[in-house]
């Protein structure tokens, strides 16, 4: 077991984790200086999709429905088991979820790291097959699998006034319906890193608004073992860790609030991954 994680690049500077915790050699060469750097091109870049007050955030069409449901189904009986089998998939605290659905009621947000291509598959995996709506980066809609984000629950989030408007048009009558939503506040994916990065408050601003509790999730590794070796070019077995629910104190001041939901969240995740000293702080705002 490595316990000097510095040879891995400036990113996990001071990088250290609890005995017997996994840390995965970097797949990738990140950044020391900004955490926020995105590492994943798009995949198949073929659409130039304009993301104003034009664009359907919220699609009620018949034909998105049909393939809402459709893509649910293949990801239910398909993609979950594929998971398991290949990625090694364990799920650590799901127990949870079931006794704090009274909590949950009125709907949840859902944060974690994103490390991972099929990371936001291990949390719907984690949350019981519940459905989730993702706040996506809109540009990725505009690649190979933009299809697929959008009909799993991906909801672009545009980078004009007037297509916010709309956006936040489409969130509140998901809040309305008492629905789930799930936000990676890393803002990007670094595959197989293992520190945690700063957040950034989208989540824990939109869990105040809607008075939502937040429920933290943190993806760690392990290494491949026995059969699953012969996945060894898929990268490292995944366990995801189910956290406590951090309930908003509306009567707090906003700041102040979203502050301390983001810290504790981020805090908790730590926690769950055994990390006992992180390169970055909860923010670099």
């Amino acid at each position: 077991m490595i316990n000097d994680y510095s040879s891995f690049g400036p990113a996990y500077r001071n990088f250290k984790v609890r005995e017997g915790v996994f840390v995965p050699e970097p797949a990738m060469d990140f950044p020391g200086d900004n955490p926020h750097t995105r590492m994943t091109p798009i995949r198949g870049k073929t659409k130039d999709i304009q993301f104003d007050e034009t664009y359907p955030y919220l699609d009620q069409s018949l034909k998105f429905k049909i393939w809402h449901i459709l893509i649910y189904l293949t990801t239910w009986l398909v993609v979950f088991p594929v998971n398991r089998l290949r990625y090694g998939l364990k799920i650590e605290g799901r127990k949870k979820i079931r006794k704090n659905r009274k909590l949950f009621a009125n709907g949840l947000m859902t944060v974690c790291n994103h490390v991972h291509r099929w990371d936001m598959l291990c949390v719907l995996q984690a949350m019981r097959y519940r459905k989730a709506w993702i706040p996506m980066y809109a540009q990725a809609f505009n690649g190979k699998d933009g299809f697929l984000m959008k009909h799993i629950g991906g909801i672009a989030i545009p980078e004009n006034y007037r297509g916010l408007r709309k956006f936040d048009q489409a969130l509140n009558e998901l809040h309305d319906r008492k629905q789930w939503f799930h936000i990676f506040p890393e803002s990007c994916s670094w595959y197989d890193y293992a520190p945690l990065r700063p957040f950034k408050t989208g989540a824990f601003n939109m869990a105040y608004k809607y008075n939502l509790p937040v429920l933290p999730m943190m993806i760690s590794f392990r290494p491949r073992t026995g059969w699953r070796k012969i996945f060894s070019n898929s990268g490292p077995l995944l366990t995801i860790h189910v956290g406590d629910p951090i309930v908003p104190d509306l009567k707090a001041p906003r700041k102040e609030e979203v502050t301390r939901l983001r810290d504790l969240a981020h805090s908790a995740m730590l926690d769950m991954a055994g990390i006992i000293s992180n390169p970055w702080p909860s923010t670099i705002d």
